[in-house]
């Protein structure tokens, strides 16, 4: 088997390069990433077993031709994130998400290839419902960053269904753990990161009691690798999360291993309501979450231990 990793020096790439030797029959991993922020050093000391090599190119200009063989397995990680800042970019946030993706999917129908494509909770945008991956009324986003992944959510199963291809769509919770590739704009690592300097955690007026889908880096990354031993490639679509939780208990655990001060400001994503995902459907299939949120938290701000002393 060979993997092809898009964006593998992200949050979740590096994490999944970090527990990549737990998949079976692996000959080969390619790792496509632009390394706008200089990542590279997520590579220093990775103890891969299989061959592995690093290609630092923008997916919008380089030659998929040259790297993809029928029979691979595609990893579609490379996007430009941050839902509240999608709002001042979101011209080249849709051209380059959504360009890199329809690239992706033309390389795999051509080749015959596998391929996993991580969407977001954030489809959902708002309800007091719980939200189920086949009830297209309740999809409503909120944001230029879950707009284009909808959009790109409707490409790939436009273009699966029509031509027979091997697809999976995973709409993750915000992701939370630690990795040498984490970024500080999502919820759990940005208000670790600001309890561990002792800043005020910026939290939206209308947050606190709002309820959200969350997902452990290491479920996701179990999940990765459910999907491929059981070869769900089926053009489905499922929601992968580890807690649905408030925010007034989010910041109740994150208090818990540091004292906290927050700070309420508005922001033009504010008007989401309460919503839950529910994961049911890939339960269904035998996948079980095993994250934990306390000892995460607790992992993230011990990162920042002696720091700031």
């Amino acid at each position: 088997m060979r993997l092809i990793i898009t964006g593998g020096l992200g949050h979740i790439g590096s994490g999944l390069l970090n527990k990549i030797n737990s998949f079976k029959n692996l000959k080969e991993i390619i790792v496509l990433d632009y390394a706008l922020r200089n990542k590279k050093n997520i590579l220093f000391n990775l103890k891969i077993k299989s061959r592995i090599r690093f290609i630092e190119q923008d997916i919008l200009t380089f030659d998929l031709n040259r790297i993809v063989k029928t029979g691979d397995i595609l990893i579609h990680f490379a996007a430009i994130t941050n839902a509240v800042e999608s709002f001042k970019i979101k011209k080249k946030l849709i051209r380059n998400n959504f360009s890199s993706t329809k690239k992706i999917v033309d390389i795999c129908k051509k080749k015959n290839i596998k391929c996993i494509f991580f969407s977001s909770t954030s489809v959902y945008g708002s309800s007091d419902k719980i939200m189920f991956e086949d009830d297209y009324n309740n999809l409503n986003p909120q944001s230029p960053y879950a707009e284009c992944k909808l959009k790109e959510e409707k490409y790939i199963s436009s273009k699966a269904k029509k031509n027979k291809m091997k697809f999976v769509i995973l709409r993750l919770g915000t992701i939370y753990g630690v990795s040498k590739g984490m970024r500080f704009h999502t919820a759990v690592n940005k208000f670790c990161y600001q309890a561990a300097f002792n800043k005020p955690l910026t939290i939206w007026k209308t947050a606190l009691n709002q309820k959200r889908p969350y997902l452990d880096l290491n479920d996701a990354i179990k999940c990765i690798k459910f999907i491929i031993s059981k070869n769900l490639f089926n053009n489905n679509t499922f929601n992968v999360i580890t807690n649905n939780i408030d925010l007034r208990s989010l910041l109740s655990i994150i208090n818990k291993y540091k004292k906290i001060k927050i700070k309420l400001v508005s922001n033009k994503i504010m008007n989401q309501l309460s919503y839950e995902a529910s994961n049911k459907k890939i339960l269904s299939h035998g996948f079980r979450s095993k994250g934990n949120l306390n000892l995460q938290i607790k992992k993230t701000l011990r990162l920042f231990q002696g720091l700031n002393k």
